[in-house]
Parts: structure tokens; C-alpha cells; sequence
């Protein structure tokens, strides 16, 4: 398979031609290159093959150790490249799986001519398959390696080993004869002789292959076919090898569908030829109509018998098909943006019209600015209001010449308001418009309400922090503002910043020395100033990277659960992502369809039950949201895991069995939502924040003019710009009610009235039984909302096989999952289904469900819409929940 190795080979080339070499020292080889089969070669082929088969088993090349020129370095590229592919071939027939794994990974596959056949027609994933060699042969497959195309059918495959092999035969019946004349050497080995041991080798190789190949078998039906609905139009198959590991390596699958069980007419076939993709996307599909698939598997023997899939058909469709509901945010965004364009237009028509006012407050404008404080941050904290900015860059945080966070005061004597710091959270979306907006407001509006004049100081802040800090993004709001028992409160803005370029007097230190000089000893007479509180627990802050990390597309169960208190309700989220639920992920694909297949629910009732980790009675209370499916951007889906009625909300002063008491934490809920949107619908939640924050601005300062106006026309003005203020705000508003879909979650979730979602006891027949734990499997979370060392200690290793997303209805599945949270009640659960059918609907208001056991008739249940249908026959679920050392 190769000629003799020309000098200068580079040392990327030296481990593949040296392995040629040892391998020469224990059984020869032949070369890539020999005659055709058909016949008999012309002497110049015949002189050129026995001339590179001499010099391949020569002991030794010189030419390798030799330095080359660089002058020769060109030719030793192109020479190199054909030495690889010479050794690919060499190490495919000596079985060497490493060399074959180096030479792929250091070469591309035309470099390499992975798919072009030799001059005995065979491609090097013909070998390995030949000689059934599965890890070489999985090796060539998942870098793009095919079948030689010589191949039409098996027997002509058969035919073609057959005259190989009776060409090595020939071969060796010429060398014996002539290496018998030729009488005893001088004690060196003659050519004849190491060519004599060459096509002895490649003859005892073929006739392996021919036997391989007479042997072999087509290969079983693929395992585990999936079907499940991914758009309206398309259907995502999902399949995995045949369970017989000791076939033939499969080279292809064909995936068909039809929409008949007959497959007769066929619709349409994919060919899969890529081994590291075991799934396919069937597209064009019709709404509404069943379709039914199977898929084959391929070997060298032909295509396996059919394998039908799970579910055995599934039509393409969306849960929205049922009342033809559109998407939540469908227009909003284009409707904020009319509504921006009217504010501008407002600002526009009564600053051109309006009464000039400005000379009566002139003085006093003026006089009030001798004794404004100089631009310059604070040092010191006293008791008002303060802007904080937080940059950071890795574990290192900007910081003044006195080593102190650039701080600057808004008001000495504020009052703490969760609506200013709402609002506060809204003007960050205005960054590039605050100077625009701080020219709109009248210096009339000086003297005004408190409400009024703490917004007014708070943009001057804004604007005064951008002047000195030399940007214009001050970044995002921390979720909550820092207070201390001196009546200071901190608005802290936090940002990543890469480059500090144009900050004059600012300097990088590292997070951990600034923590150090602003930590106290404990005493009596001293207490920490909310300052101090932000820059000792700085570590909290990385809250900042998490929140704007997206979920990877997929169908998620999410857990929701709220907390009450004086002023707010909060939501519970994990740390790892507070933007989202504490959550287990279900599968990849987020499209759900009008009807959910057995397998998908037991996927959802198992992963709702890695939630409880409380007793038995409690678990049958628990509900499935199905007004909707809660749909983050394009890619992320989320099921909603209800806890009953009265647990929804905790109230003040409680605490719930169901809040985990680690690996999560609470959020404001005003707060949540603007963090979610702006983590998956970032353009729809900039312009709502921007029309919300200008127009309760504007609206302040209508009722203020309509407090100063003393004239008809002042009046009228007056009333007319209140009046478009507030019409603009009801039209903002109803594009927010539109839009929080939380809201409507909350109250579906805590009225017994309205049937928000089905319990698992209507869906589950549970067993409680104490019997010996089974053998610990993985489970398959993303997410535990109860503390663990790791929120990856669930998944599989990498070098596990993982179990196939799809799980027969009918089979015996074991779930452990391990807690380390204390409240754990119960530490063996056993859950036994047997016959059971649901169905419900997902919008509708008026719910069906109905229950058989094993002596109910087999009917369906009749309903308008149904939306599941969960059917399992004796199976079981096992749920661990015993404790686990911290």
C-alpha cells in the first residue's frame, strides 16, 4: 500500500512512517499500489510495484533522520501528505487504532484521500468493516468516511474479494517457485523472499475480509426510535444503534414516513450517512394530519428490518391550535414603539406652544446652585440617598485614588420608596437619553413634590456619575438597594467592564484588598454602613454575571413559588440562574404540541417528583399548569409545577415545607419580570422600561403644571397635555398586562375557583411501600432547587452511555434522586401505575379528567378538547429520597 519513503520527510509524518517500519519487523506487509485483479500488469507497472514493494521493507530509511533543507520544504509537505495516506491504510490493516486516530486528527480527510478508493478498489472504512474491526471502523465513520461506491450490492462485493484473494494466491504460487529455484542465499534475505512474506500477509488478510464478509449479516433495527413534534410543519426523529453490538458496523440509516400504518404510499425518505447525528428534521408536513415513521439501519449485508417508532404516529401541531391563541408579546413591542413615537411628538407640540415661565424662577434657580455640592464622589455616607457604581473586570473592581467605590449622593433626607426604585430600575434602559430628558423638564419644576423632586435629583445623579466616570452606560440595577440602620439606602449599578480607558482618577484593585480595608472588628458602639455591607459582600454580585445567562433551548418543568411580605411579592429562583425558576429540564426540543405522547408525560411526572422531596399526601396536591406553556424567546418552554392553593404565597413570618433551604433565593417580583425579559425579549422590555420611566415622569410633572397653572390658557394647556399623558399611560399599561404572564400564573395558582392545572394524584396511583433502595441511577437534571455539592452532580459522565430520551411506557424505569436537604420525610417512595388514562385540555376553563383502573373499560373519554392522554400499563416508578452526607 505503499512505495519506498523518499527522503526529508518532516517530523509530523515520522510516527506514522516509523509505526510502518515496526510493523515490517514482525509480519511483512504489501504496498497500497499492486496490479489489477482482471489481469496480468504490463512489465512497467509490474517493475514499478515490485520496485516499491522491495523498498518497503527495507530496514531502515535514512532519508527519515535526515534534516531537511529549505529548499525542500515544499516537495516534503506534498510528499508528507502522500506518506500519511499510505499509513492511514497501513495502520486500518494492521488494526493500530491510535495511529488511525493521529493521522485523522493531523490531517484533513482530502488530505488524507479518506474516500478515494486504491487501485484494489477498497476505501480503508472497507477494511475495518471487512475485518470487523468496530472501533477503527466508528473512528473513520464519525470523520467522514464512506463505502467504496464499486459496491452495488453484496454479492458484487463478495465477487471482488474472491478475485483478490485468488490474485494474492497466484502471487504467492509465482514467489515460491521462484524463491525455490533460486537455491540457499548467502545468509541475507533475497527480494524474492521478503516479497514472498508480503503477499503471504495480504493473502492471509483477504481471505480474513472474505470470510468477514461471508459471515456477516444485515444488522438489527435501530432501538429507541423517537417521534416528537418540533414546529407545525416538522417532526424531529431521534434513534440509537441497534442493541446487537457484535453485528456489523452499521454505515447508514433511512428514515421513511407515510400517512398510512401500511407505509403504502410512502411520503418521503431521508438518508442519514453522518454517525454522529442519529436523529433528523422531516419538514413540509401538514398540520393536523397523522404521520407514521420508521427507520432502517444499513451494513455491507444490506438494510435491517424496519423499526416503528414511539410514539407509533404523531401529527404536527402547536397546544396554541386549540383555541388559536397568537403569541404573548405578538405586537407589543411595534405598539410601545407608537407609543415612544407620541411622547416625542408631545415633547415637540408643547414646548414650541407653552408659555415661557422660565425668568420668575430664575433667581432663585440661581441662587439654589451657589450652594449645590461640588461634582466629586462621597467618602463618607450619611443618612439620604446614594448612587453606587460597581465596575468590575474579572476579580478586580474600579476604585478611586482613596481606594473607595465611586459613590455619589442624590438627597440628603430621602424616605425609602419601592416605586422610586422601580422606577430607578426603568431609567437605566435611558442611558443615551438622559440629557435629553433632563432638558425636557422646566426649571419651573423646582419646587414640586417630593416624589418629583427626588426623580429630578436621581437623573441629575445619573447624568453627574456619567460626566465623571467618562460613559454613558452605567450598567444594571442590583436587584435590591442597600440600607443600614442610619437611614442610608445605596442604589447600586453594576457593569463588566473591559477597557477603563478615559476614566481619570480611577484604577483597578483587586476585590479581595478593598473587602479587607472596609471590614470592621465587631463592637458594640459600631455598625456597618450600608456601604460597608456592599463592599464586604461584593461576592453576591456575580448575581450581575448570572442573570444574563440564557437557558439552552428546550422543554422545561419549572417549580413557581412565591413569598408575601409588607410591600412586595417575591418570587423563589435558583442562584445558578435567577432569571428563570428553579427548573429540571425535560428534553431538548421546546415545541409542544397539541397532545403529549406517554413517554413525554412520564418524563414530566418523574421530573416533578425529583421536586418533592416531602411525604406522600403532600406530593397528591401538587398541580400542572395548563392554561399555557410559558414560552422564553424562541428556544425555551417551560411546564409549570404548581404547589396547592393555600401553599402558593407564603406569608410573613412562615415558613414553607415547600422552599428549599438552600440553592435558591427570592426576587421582587416586579424585579423578576424585568430581569427575565430582558434576558430573552431584551428589545420588548427596552421599550417598555423607556415609555414607562418617561411617561411617569411626564406624569408628575402634568400635575404639576395643573397645580401651578393660574391662567385660562396655562390651564388649558395643562389639562390638555394631562390628559394625552394619561391616555398614553393606559396604553402602555394595557401592553403590560398583555404582556406579564406571571401575573396571570399567580392568580390561576391561588384561586380554587379556576382550575389552573391538573393534580398528580388525577394523574399518578401512588403506593407508598419501605423496601431495600435499588441500585442508584443518574437522573437526567439540569437543576435541583435543593442544595447539592454541584448543580451538574446529576448528569452522566462523558464517558457513559446515556440512556435514550425515549423510555417505553411499558418497562420498569428506576429514578434516584439524592437530597441533601434535611426536611427530607420520606426516604423510600414507591410509585406503581397501573392501567390509568388522563386527558385534559389546556386552555379550556372547564376541565375533563377521567381515571381507569384495570377493570374499566377501554374507551377513550369524550371531550371537546383533549389535550393528554396518558396511557401505562404496570409501570413503575421508583423515587429515592434518603439522606446524603454534606
Amino acid at each position: 500500500m505503499s512505495g519506498s519513503s523518499p527522503s526529508g520527510v518532516p517530523t509530523s509524518c515520522r510516527v506514522e512512517s516509523k509505526m510502518a517500519h515496526q510493523i515490517q519487523e514482525t509480519q511483512p506487509q504489501m504496498t497500497r499500489k499492486y496490479p489489477n485483479v482482471s489481469g496480468s500488469s504490463p512489465p512497467s507497472a509490474a517493475r514499478r510495484f515490485y520496485r516499491n514493494l522491495s523498498g518497503k521493507f527495507r530496514t531502515g530509511n535514512p532519508g527519515l533522520d535526515d534534516p531537511t533543507s529549505a529548499a525542500d520544504k515544499e516537495p516534503a509537505c506534498k510528499t508528507s501528505v502522500q506518506h500519511s495516506s499510505r499509513a492511514l491504510f497501513e495502520a486500518v490493516e494492521q488494526q493500530v487504532l491510535g495511529s488511525v486516530e493521529s493521522l485523522l486528527s493531523k490531517f484533513t480527510v482530502d488530505e488524507l484521500d479518506l474516500n478515494t478508493p486504491n487501485s484494489e478498489g477498497l476505501l480503508p472504512l472497507d477494511i475495518a468493516i471487512l475485518t470487523n474491526n468496530a472501533p477503527i471502523a466508528k473512528t473513520l465513520l464519525r470523520a467522514g468516511a464512506k463505502e467504496s461506491p464499486h459496491f452495488v450490492s453484496p454479492e458484487g462485493r463478495a465477487a471482488h474479494l474472491a478475485a483478490l484473494v485468488q490474485e494474492a494466491e497466484l502471487r504467492v504460487s509465482e514467489l515460491t517457485a521462484q524463491v525455490s529455484g533460486e537455491g540457499p542465499g548467502a545468509g541475507e534475505e533475497s527480494d524474492k523472499e521478503r516479497q514472498l512474506k508480503g503477499w503471504e500477509w495480504r493473502l492471509r488478510l483477504y481471505k480474513r475480509m472474505q470470510t468477514g464478509c461471508t459471515h456477516a449479516s444485515p444488522p438489527d433495527p435501530p432501538s429507541s426510535v423517537c417521534v416528537c413534534v418540533s414546529s407545525c410543519s416538522s417532526l424531529t426523529v431521534h434513534f440509537q444503534e441497534p442493541l446487537c453490538l457484535n453485528a456489523t458496523v452499521v454505515t447508514k440509516y433511512r428514515v421513511v414516513w407515510s400517512s398510512s400504518p401500511s407505509f403504502s404510499p410512502l411520503l418521503g425518505e431521508i438518508l442519514i450517512e453522518d454517525m454522529t447525528q442519529l436523529q433528523c428534521e422531516i419538514t413540509g408536513l401538514q398540520s393536523g394530519l397523522y404521520y407514521h415513521v420508521q427507520v432502517f439501519a444499513y451494513n455491507m449485508k444490506g438494510w435491517s428490518s424496519p423499526q416503528i417508532s414511539v410514539p407509533a404516529c404523531a401529527t404536527p401541531s402547536s397546544w396554541r391550535d386549540v383555541d388559536s391563541r397568537a403569541k404573548r408579546l405578538h405586537g407589543l413591542t411595534e405598539a410601545l414603539e407608537g407609543i415612544l413615537g407620541q411622547i416625542k411628538e408631545l415633547h415637540q407640540h408643547y414646548q414650541c406652544k407653552g408659555p415661557s415661565n422660565v425668568r420668575k424662577h430664575s433667581v432663585s434657580k440661581t441662587l439654589r446652585h451657589l450652594f449645590q455640592p461640588s461634582s466629586k464622589f462621597v467618602k463618607n455616607l450619611k443618612r439620604g440617598l446614594y448612587v453606587a457604581c460597581v465596575f468590575y473586570r474579572e476579580d478586580n473592581i474600579l476604585v478611586t485614588a482613596e481606594d473607595q467605590l465611586p459613590v455619589a449622593e442624590v438627597d440628603e433626607s430621602y424616605t425609602s420608596r419601592t416605586q422610586d426604585f422601580l422606577w430607578f430600575t426603568k431609567v437605566t434602559y435611558l442611558w443615551e437619553e438622559l440629557t435629553w430628558l433632563l432638558q425636557c423638564v422646566s426649571p419651573t419644576q423646582l419646587s414640586c413634590s417630593c416624589t418629583l423632586q427626588t426623580r429630578l435629583k436621581i437623573l441629575q445623579t445619573l447624568r453627574q456619575l456619567q460626566t465623571l466616570l467618562g460613559t454613558q452606560d452605567l450598567g444594571q440595577v442590583y436587584v435590591e438597594p442597600e440600607m443600614d440602620h442610619h437611614g442610608n439606602t445605596v442604589l447600586v449599578l453594576i457593569k463588566e467592564l473591559r477597557d477603563c480607558s478615559g476614566l481619570e482618577g480611577l484604577h483597578w484593585s483587586p476585590l479581595s484588598r478593598v473587602q479587607l480595608q472596609h471590614t470592621h472588628p465587631p463592637s458594640e458602639h459600631t455598625t456597618a454602613t450600608a456601604l460597608d455591607t456592599l463592599i464586604t459582600t461584593l461576592h453576591k454580585l456575580t448575581y450581575h454575571r448570572r442573570c444574563s445567562k440564557q437557558l439552552s433551548p428546550g422543554l422545561y418543568l419549572g417549580y413557581v413559588k412565591f413569598c408575601t411580605s409588607v410591600e412586595q411579592i417575591r418570587v423563589l429562583v435558583s442562584h445558578k440562574l435567577p432569571n428563570v425558576f428553579c427548573h429540571v429540564k425535560l428534553r431538548d426540543n421546546s415545541h409542544v404540541s397539541r397532545s403529549l405522547d406517554d413517554t413525554q408525560k412520564l418524563i414530566i411526572l418523574k421530573s416533578a417528583f425529583l421536586f418533592l422531596c416531602h411525604t406522600l399526601p403532600q406530593a397528591l396536591d401538587f398541580r400542572v399548569y395548563i392554561q399555557e406553556v410559558i414560552e422564553f424567546g424562541e428556544g425555551v418552554s417551560f411546564l409549570l409545577l404548581l404547589p396547592p392553593c393555600e401553599e402558593v404565597c407564603t406569608p410573613p413570618g412562615h415558613s414553607s415545607p415547600y422552599s428549599p433551604l438552600s440553592g435558591s433565593f427570592t426576587l421582587p417580583l416586579q424585579v423578576f419580570e424585568l430581569v427575565n425579559f430582558e434576558t430573552y425579549c431584551p428589545r420588548f422590555i427596552n421599550q417598555y422600561c423607556r415609555a414607562s420611566a418617561i411617561l411617569g415622569l411626564e406624569s408628575l410633572l402634568s400635575q404639576q403644571a395643573l397645580r401651578e397653572a393660574f391662567s385660562e390658557a396655562e390651564l388649558l394647556s395643562a389639562k390638555q397635555k394631562h390628559h394625552k399623558v394619561q391616555e398614553l399611560l393606559q396604553q402602555m399599561e394595557q401592553v403590560w398586562r398583555e404582556a406579564r404572564w406571571m401575573v396571570q400564573v399567580l392568580q390561576c395558582a391561588r384561586y380554587r375557583q379556576q382550575p389552573a392545572g391538573v393534580s398528580l394524584s388525577s394523574i399518578m396511583d401512588f403506593t407508598k411501600e419501605r423496601e431495600p433502595p435499588p441500585p442508584s441511577t443518574s437522573s437526567q437534571l439540569d437543576y435541583l432547587p435543593s442544595p447539592g455539592p454541584s448543580p451538574d452532580t446529576g448528569r452522566k459522565h462523558p464517558g457513559e452511555r446515556r440512556p435514550p430520551p425515549c423510555i417505553c411506557s411499558t418497562s420498569c424505569t428506576v429514578c434516584s434522586a439524592h437530597y441533601n436537604d434535611p426536611v427530607c420525610l420520606s426516604p423510600y417512595i414507591f410509585l406503581h401505575l397501573s392501567f390509568i388514562s388522563i386527558s385534559f385540555s389546556f386552555p379550556s376553563p372547564s376541565l375533563s379528567v377521567s381515571v381507569q383502573g384495570p377493570d374499566s373499560p377501554g374507551s377513550r373519554p369524550t371531550a371537546s378538547r383533549v389535550s393528554i392522554t396518558h396511557l401505562c400499563t404496570h409501570t413503575h416508578l421508583h423515587v429515592l429520597t434518603h439522606h446524603c452526607p454534606h
